[in-house]
């Protein structure tokens, strides 16, 4: 009896843990969900935006997934392995029903890889930015001018003074 309640109570934890490493990209999607149902024609101008699709194409994406996320995820997970979004689109239509890691595993991103990690988590950003790229190494959408050191003028001498 005892053993039982034990074993049941690590199959909470463990099945609690599982659980909770899928629901930040749940609540990713989710959210984004919402927005484009709120005004589904500023989520593909914005979409458009972020990735450097033609709306036209964009909207064609949206209508040929099973919800606006997934078209968010089509065109994230063609710009984070340098594919076409068509070509996501075909793995999507054979393996939606498996999810998207394993879309990303057959589109070449790795487990384990920082790619894998950041859409696990759901890292990621729909900002609608003009020129949003994936960054490798952080694992986020940025804006094209974010993360480049901005010249600040002369820089001063901290070197040692020979004078002294």
């Amino acid at each position: 009896m005892r053993k039982s309640i034990v074993a049941a109570a690590i199959f909470c934890l463990v099945a609690g843990f599982t659980a909770g490493a899928h629901a930040s990209l749940d609540n990713f999607l989710t959210s984004v969900n919402v927005q484009a149902r709120a005004n589904i024609d500023n989520f593909a101008i914005k979409l458009g935006a972020q990735f450097g699709v033609p709306v036209p194409q964009v909207q064609a994406i949206i209508h040929s997934v099973d919800s606006p996320a997934d078209a968010f995820m089509a065109l994230q997970i063609g710009q984070m392995t340098g594919r076409h979004p068509d070509a996501v689109l075909q793995t999507y239509s054979r393996e939606k029903g498996n999810g998207w890691g394993a879309i990303a595993k057959n589109m070449g991103i790795k487990p384990g890889s920082a790619e894998f990690h950041a859409l696990k988590r759901g890292d990621l950003a729909f900002t609608g930015e003009t020129g949003g790229r994936y960054d490798r190494h952080k694992g986020k959408v940025k804006g094209k001018d974010k993360g480049r050191k901005k010249d600040k003028g002369p820089k001063k001498d901290k070197g040692h003074k020979k004078d002294r």
